[in-house]
């Protein structure tokens, strides 16, 4: 990831420089950074955008934070238009350091087209600029991640539940499929990502179910599509994993915490 090649900005005038990229489902722009500030946006179709084993889903409703420097990889779940907000580091008053979802609703989704227009005279611009960090609002439901382990035979059944959320064996029978034993299966997944095998499944499982909602498949269908045997365990492990339901993870409302 340190390789990655830096990718400035489009040109054009201005603190903030908006790009469009159109995307296909499943094209990804590889490992990159940007020595700007970038907020990854789209219009229609459902964005994905990785940090390290970190990865965030972006509906309509829903932009990232990409503070200058970050390495990140970009693409598209279903067809979409990357919009990409590029702030100028000396010239912009957000300071968030990590990367971070905000909430997109009309008014900044009306502001950054109006932005991206080739005709917009300067005082206009300036105007307009000036408006878009206070429309920044932070949202606090927790990306999903899935760590990537380092040993080949925890790769081999990572990756076998990856191509197949919805394989139903347990870690005893992944176990004898790379040869160890169940013991052994449990510490390597526990060194190599830190999480014990059936909380690594679920996470992988709701990711994979998130690019399927954010395109409105029914809640019941993507259940069964990654593995559970209802839409209520489905709900409930999604609840319980990042804290609030799939709607309001999806439509930038602020999770609703325990005892509310």
């Amino acid at each position: 990831m340190n390789e990655a090649p830096l990718c400035p900005a489009p040109a054009g005038f201005g603190a903030i420089v908006v790009g469009s990229f159109p995307l296909t489902s499943g094209q990804w722009i590889g490992a990159h950074s940007h020595p700007q500030h970038q907020l990854a946006w789209t219009r229609t179709g459902v964005l994905g955008v990785a940090v390290d084993d970190t990865y965030w889903v972006l509906p309509p409703t829903r932009a990232l934070w990409l503070p200058a420097g970050v390495v990140h990889r970009t693409g598209a779940t279903r067809d979409a238009v990357l919009k990409g907000l590029y702030f100028q580091p000396g010239r912009c008053t957000v300071d968030w350091t990590e990367p971070t979802p905000v909430a997109v609703d009309g008014l900044l989704a009306h502001l950054i087209g109006h932005l991206g227009r080739d005709d917009l005279p300067e005082d206009a611009r300036l105007r307009a600029e000036a408006v878009v960090p206070d429309l920044l609002r932070p949202l606090p439901a927790s990306p999903i991640e899935v760590p990537v382990p380092a040993d080949v035979r925890v790769r081999a059944v990572a990756d076998t539940l990856l191509a197949d959320p919805a394989d139903p064996r347990g870690l005893e029978a992944h176990a004898r499929g790379v040869g160890v034993s169940r013991r052994t299966l449990t510490r390597l997944f526990v060194h190599d990502t830190g999480m014990s095998f059936d909380r690594w499944r679920t996470h992988a499982r709701l990711r994979a179910a998130l690019p399927l909602l954010a395109e409105g498949q029914p809640v019941s269908r993507v259940a069964h599509t990654v593995g559970y045997a209802t839409a209520s365990a489905f709900l409930a492990a999604f609840r319980r994993t990042v804290g609030t339901s799939p709607s309001r993870y999806l439509n930038g409302a602020v999770p609703v915490l325990p005892g509310e």
